[in-house]
């Protein structure tokens, strides 16, 4: 059911006043698509947000899966927290450097680790730099170390068992992220040895259409227009996919702007789906 809590998004002035309170914890989530040339590390080293701390997507993941960032062990993402200085009681504030893009990712993995005191910076990196807010050059200032409990939350993860049989038997509404084409079967995917189209029963919501130009997620009216418009009914529980579960987390995040906290990532989304050699593909609208 849909459930009465604060936005999961914040503003940039509403981090600015409370930058220096000591249960603020700023997280640097960008990461790159692999045909990007950029690197996150090292633009979080030259610019950030003052006590900012990097969230690396890729090492703080199940790096023994052939599958790109997995959600990590519990055990393993508690020791990453502790030694980043996030622990217990912390309220974490997730950004990106391109406005609205991988830190839903990191938004969802903290909450399907059981941290619910977690937020969006609205707008990201770009939006604090446009408000002239401070910015923080140099190495990064070392946090002490905290305790930090991870319980993972498995309403809010799916695996291919469950895809399965929700794909099968319609049990709830599977929203799929990647562009339009990709969806369709009429682009490649840009990861190789994927076959291209999508699941049965699945609906396009491209993760683009609930982002604005500005970086920031559309409001609650628009994005209400948007699931209407592609025939998501938002009364039900939804599983949100994607190329490899980054995207994917940005449905999750504009249903809980609508209310819908209960929103489940698909965490092998296509990158596991359509590499398989008997899950369904279907192609066309």
């Amino acid at each position: 059911m849909p459930q009465t809590r604060p936005d999961p998004i914040v503003s940039c002035a509403w981090l600015a006043e409370r930058l220096d309170a000591p249960d603020i914890r700023p997280v640097d989530a960008t990461w790159f698509m692999p045909s990007d040339p950029r690197d996150a590390k090292a633009l979080f080293a030259e610019r950030r947000i003052p006590g900012a701390v990097f969230f690396d997507v890729d090492e703080i993941a199940d790096t023994t899966s052939p599958l790109p960032h997995m959600l990590p062990s519990p055990e393993k993402f508690a020791s990453r927290m502790r030694k980043l200085g996030v622990g217990d009681g912390a309220q974490v504030v997730v950004y990106d450097s391109q406005g609205l893009f991988s830190a839903a990712r990191v938004w969802w993995t903290f909450r399907a680790m059981g941290h619910e005191d977690v937020v969006v910076l609205d707008g990201g990196l770009p939006e604090w730099e446009r408000g002239a807010f401070p910015i923080e050059n140099g190495p990064p200032q070392k946090r002490m170390e905290r305790h930090f409990t991870a319980r993972v939350r498995s309403d809010l993860v799916r695996d291919l068992g469950d895809m399965r049989r929700i794909t099968e038997h319609k049990t709830s509404p599977v929203l799929d992220a990647r562009p339009g084409d990709r969806f369709r079967g009429e682009a490649p995917e840009p990861r190789p040895g994927l076959r291209s189209g999508h699941m049965p029963n699945s609906i396009s919501v491209p993760s683009g259409s609930l982002v604005g130009a500005d970086g920031k997620l559309k409001s609650h009216e628009e994005l209400k227009r948007i699931f209407d418009a592609a025939g998501v009914d938002t009364r039900q529980q939804a599983v949100c996919s994607c190329g490899s579960g980054v995207t994917a987390s940005i449905i999750a995040l504009a249903l809980a702007r609508l209310g819908r906290w209960d929103a489940a990532v698909y965490d092998g989304s296509w990158a596991e789906w359509g590499a398989q050699q008997d899950t369904p593909v279907l192609t066309g609208a």
